[in-house]
């Protein structure tokens, strides 16, 4: 979650504000068709899906291309169908999860920001894990964006946001950081400490490489996973921050923040979706073929027909 979000995120949690009707046709929010792009499909546009939530995020695919998503003011996890378009509410209260992720198990890995926690869901029995609280006997920022290796080694950010809802003083870590907790362990181990704000953050399919959006200085790094989570061969991709990432099959990374950035590995901007709202918090691959982009921009959920599958 940004600066710009989390300021508008505290006035929704104050002030109450009311949320759009479901049923809000999809011409009222985009209605740009793309042509000749190197990712998106040819005639596609961006289709509403609903506006029924007061902040979206952590939208995350499983097995079956369906979406598990947050509303995070609203203290749920709702689920997307990629075969009926339906969407449900998944789990209330969550723990005020933010960023979430489906591990190989199919287990939901969430950002649980009220106690600042990382969770692990059972999807059959909606109960939680507590995987970790506290790094050193002290309470993490709010651990924010996760990703997990196909082995079950997970990493994630910890930017520090303050929220209206904490019972908890202020930041009790020394900085900002990106932690690594191998499968099994109780103890995450920073691997990541030259940071400002790091917040979004995505691996490749085989486990070798990171991405992490350092937000609070408008750069993008790529890093090699070594043995035990080290990273290594810091490299600036981009100047600009995200808020989350994720990567297709072609290795473009798609950055999120004023609508949807696309950049090839090089580091070129090769695309832009814009997007109606103020700010798009989130996005990833959806659908049983993995070519439907799902994006999360403040109240409203959208997807987006592409010409390229992502990333597996």
């Amino acid at each position: 979650m940004s600066n710009t979000k989390c300021l508008f995120f505290s006035f929704v949690l104050l002030s109450g504000i009311g949320v759009a009707a479901e049923n809000e046709p999809p011409s009222a929010k985009a209605d740009k068709a793309f042509q000749d792009s190197p990712v998106v499909a040819d005639g596609a546009a961006l289709t509403l899906v609903s506006a029924a939530f007061r902040f979206t995020e952590g939208p995350a695919r499983d097995a079956k291309g369906d979406v598990y998503f947050t509303d995070q003011p609203n203290d749920r996890i709702h689920h997307w169908s990629a075969a009926t378009g339906v969407i449900s509410e998944f789990l209330s209260p969550a723990g005020r999860s933010n960023g979430l992720y489906v591990a190989a198990d199919g287990s939901l890995l969430a950002c649980a920001d009220e106690k600042n926690e990382l969770w692990r869901i059972d999807v059959e029995t909606k109960k939680h894990q507590v995987l970790l609280g506290k790094h050193e006997e002290k309470l993490f920022n709010g651990p924010n964006d996760v990703w997990v290796l196909p082995n079950g080694d997970l990493f994630f950010t910890d930017p520090f946001y303050k929220r209206p809802y904490w019972k908890r003083g202020d930041r009790e870590q020394d900085g900002q950081h990106v932690y690594f907790l191998a499968k099994g362990d109780s103890k995450a181990k920073r691997v990541a400490s030259d940071l400002v704000q790091p917040n979004g953050i995505m691996g490749n399919a085989k486990g070798d490489v990171l991405y992490v959006a350092d937000i609070g200085d408008k750069k993008t790094y790529r890093y090699q996973i070594g043995e035990d989570g080290e990273l290594t061969g810091k490299t600036k991709l981009i100047d600009m921050g995200s808020d989350g990432m994720t990567l297709d099959a072609s290795g473009n990374l798609y950055l999120t923040g004023k609508g949807v950035t696309v950049v090839d590995p090089q580091g070129r901007k090769i695309e832009h979706v814009p997007v109606p709202e103020g700010w798009t918090a989130n996005v990833c691959f959806a659908g049983a073929d993995g070519k439907t982009l799902f994006v999360t921009a403040m109240d409203s959920v959208y997807t987006l027909k592409m010409k390229v599958a992502g990333a597996k």
